[in-house]
């Protein structure tokens, strides 16, 4: 596994402080981001998970805790338009650049909007996938903030 990521890449460029963190990647975990949690022995509240979204017609980054939902109405709302919707997995892989289980909101082919769960900024650190499956990025909230220009709203809602 390459330590040298497109997500890696984009903060070694912006000239943020970062962590790798590798795990053993389960492709059948029912879901990833926790599975990603309980590999590394982190709280599920640390670990973020990065899911592509199409609010309105625009394609977006929503990036929460992965023990929480994504209130589709809230990402609508922190986007300024009337609805979101999940993106189709082949839409978000080719839009991204990364395969499913490896989106990272970091270093993607396009920068697209992205809108971070304002608990995050509660927290020391966090956690976001790093490009690859299995592989982590362990940095601090604002310093992915900095790098994706996150807006950072009340996304999240209760249990996956």
């Amino acid at each position: 596994m390459s330590k040298r990521t497109p997500a890696t890449m984009a903060l070694e460029k912006a000239g943020k402080p970062f962590e790798l963190l590798r795990y053993e990647y389960d492709p059948d975990a029912p879901s990833i981001g926790l599975q990603a949690a309980e590999a590394l022995g982190l709280s599920p509240s640390v670990v973020f998970k990065t899911l592509m979204v199409v609010a309105g017609d625009e394609p977006c980054v929503g990036i929460i805790p992965s023990d929480q939902e994504l209130g589709l109405k809230a990402l609508a709302a922190a986007a300024g338009r009337k609805s979101a919707a999940m993106m189709k997995p082949a839409d978000a892989e080719r839009i991204s650049g990364y395969h499913v289980g490896g989106i990272s909101p970091l270093g993607q082919k396009k920068r697209l909007r992205c809108f971070l769960d304002a608990s995050a900024m509660d927290l020391p650190f966090l956690v976001v996938n790093g490009g690859q499956r299995g592989l982590q990025i362990k940095l601090a909230p604002a310093d992915l903030v900095a790098s994706t220009g996150a807006v950072v709203a009340a996304l999240a809602s209760g249990d996956p």
